[in-house]
């Protein structure tokens, strides 16, 4: 019995005169191909623009075949071809059968994480972010996953305050989930690494509230907590033994009458305080606390991810994630890791100084400067308030900002909603020695 899949193969041939304005891939009476490029890199960015050709063909399915294929080309065909809406369906290369479980086991948990940010905010809140999260990792890692989900009251029992006062506005009640991935069993065990999720389920806004337009698309604003979540279920997936902290700091940022406001100030439990200049800008205030329960678990390694700034994406764009640390052999580490993963992940500047850049009158700091998007720098100047909750004055800690995370429309590389990027690298941070 034939397939139904439409064929692609890779071919050395030119591109029939044609077909000359394709952008190096046609249709022709065996399929589909794709034109080989000198460089690697760009031959990986013609597969997946092939992918999303296929998608807007209104292509079903495709089977990668012939010869040529490496991982790295059916993963770029893969992520062109992969839709919201999980129509598509992607059948690897049949040549060798351990590079094809390989990429199958990424796919799946590349697509959880996906679907996780692409899902409606009225099934993806803080509760149900955790709930899924703790399934999904459970179902991996078997017993070495326990887990405590912090909720309202015990949140302020404990001292979380920035997550607290970000989401009590909300009906779903502020969550925090501190996961433990302890693959050796034993309960003294040093934790090797913290990883940090930014977990709004929604963002209005608050008080500093968005546009209707700008509001469209923020069920996405929690894809730094499916990021991180992601990052663990691969690890741990490719062999991770290292014992692993999940911190998600997860609210929806509402309005109603007991929602925070510009001027207040929130306390943390290191006593650093911090007034409110801007409502939208929450992401930085829960994140503290993730810092600060890395720093009570003794992390010697800390990983936060976060789509936390527009001025990222407007420094490196759509295809790159931004990376800020004050550690230059940890920024370097993963910077090393992107590229062995083939995604882009591009530093911009931190230093001490950034801690000062966004000054208060009645607190030790502000949460934004008092201006548009924060002013200039604006990541940076983000990083720099999350720094100075960092332990050992940011040694090991490493920041993601996240500026591909999401796409509000389809592109040349991706359909629209969540693209993964920045899984495959922090797997990969973690899981280098």
């Amino acid at each position: 019995m034939m397939s139904s899949a439409v064929q692609v193969r890779l071919t050395t041939d030119s591109v029939p005169v044609a077909f000359k304005a394709s952008g190096g891939c046609f249709f022709d009476n065996e399929g589909f191909r794709i034109v080989a490029h000198d460089d690697e890199s760009t031959f990986l960015r013609r597969i997946q623009q092939a992918g999303r050709r296929l998608d807007q063909a209104g292509v079903a399915t495709i089977e990668a075949v012939g010869s040529g294929w490496t991982l790295e080309r059916q993963w770029a065909l893969s992520q062109g071809f992969t839709d919201a809406k999980k129509r598509n369906q992607m059948q690897w290369c049949s040549d060798d059968l351990g590079v094809a479980d390989q990429l199958q086991s990424m796919y799946e948990v590349i697509e959880w994480a996906r679907e996780l940010v692409n899902l409606p905010p009225q099934d993806i809140y803080p509760e149900s972010l955790c709930t899924r999260v703790v399934d999904k990792l459970k179902s991996i890692g078997g017993d070495a996953v326990s887990y405590r989900i912090l909720r309202e009251e015990e949140l302020l029992n404990e001292g979380w305050m920035g997550i607290h006062t970000v989401g009590r506005a909300s009906m779903h009640k502020p969550t925090m989930l501190q996961l433990d991935f302890n693959p050796a069993g034993d309960a003294d065990a040093e934790v090797d690494i913290a990883l940090i999720g930014k977990g709004i389920t929604y963002d209005s806004g608050g008080y500093s509230i968005k546009s209707s337009e700008g509001m469209i698309s923020m069920k996405c604003d929690m894809g730094g907590a499916a990021t991180v979540a992601g990052a663990l279920a691969l690890a741990i997936q490719r062999g991770l033994n290292k014992r692993v902290k999940l911190i998600l700091c997860c609210a929806e940022n509402l309005i109603d009458g007991t929602a925070f406001k510009l001027g207040d100030i929130i306390t943390y439990k290191n006593g650093v305080t911090a007034e409110i200049f801007n409502t939208d800008a929450e992401g930085r205030l829960v994140l503290a606390d993730g810092l600060l329960a890395a720093a009570e678990c003794g992390a010697k390694q800390i990983i936060d991810a976060a789509t936390l700034t527009g001025a990222a994406q407007v420094a490196v764009g759509q295809e790159y994630n931004a990376l800020f640390s004050v550690d230059e052999a940890y920024a370097a580490k993963a910077l090393q890791a992107a590229a062995h993963e083939s995604e882009l992940l591009w530093r911009l500047p931190l230093a001490p100084w950034h801690q000062d850049q966004c000054p208060s009158y009645f607190a030790d700091t502000a949460n934004s400067r008092p201006v548009k998007g924060g002013g200039p720098g604006g990541a940076s100047n983000a990083a720099g308030f999350l720094l100075k909750f960092a332990p050992n004055q940011g040694a090991n800690w490493l920041h993601f900002d996240l500026a591909a995370a999401y796409r509000k429309d389809g592109d040349k590389l991706f359909n629209a909603g969540a693209t993964g990027l920045g899984i495959r690298t922090i797997a990969r941070t973690m899981l280098d020695e």
